[in-house]
């Protein structure tokens, strides 16, 4: 994951359920907090006991969706 001074970071505020995969966090970006996926923003989510994190991004080829258990 390259980022640069452009590339924007949301951070998503409510537990997310960790199960969503690549349709249900695309989902949370566009209706939830109203942004463009495919505009190379990078978004990220954490689950209820904030032990895991996922991180959504466009790379200009597809979809990357990264994952940590922390």
């Amino acid at each position: 994951l390259t980022l640069t001074r452009a590339v924007r970071v949301f951070a998503y505020a409510a537990p997310v359920d960790m199960r969503r995969g690549f349709d249900g966090l695309s989902a949370l970006v566009e209706q939830q907090l109203g942004q463009q996926l495919l505009k190379g923003d990078v978004f990220l989510f954490v689950g209820r006991c904030r032990r895991r994190a996922k991180v959504l991004h466009f790379d200009g080829t597809g979809l990357v969706l990264l994952t940590k258990r922390l």
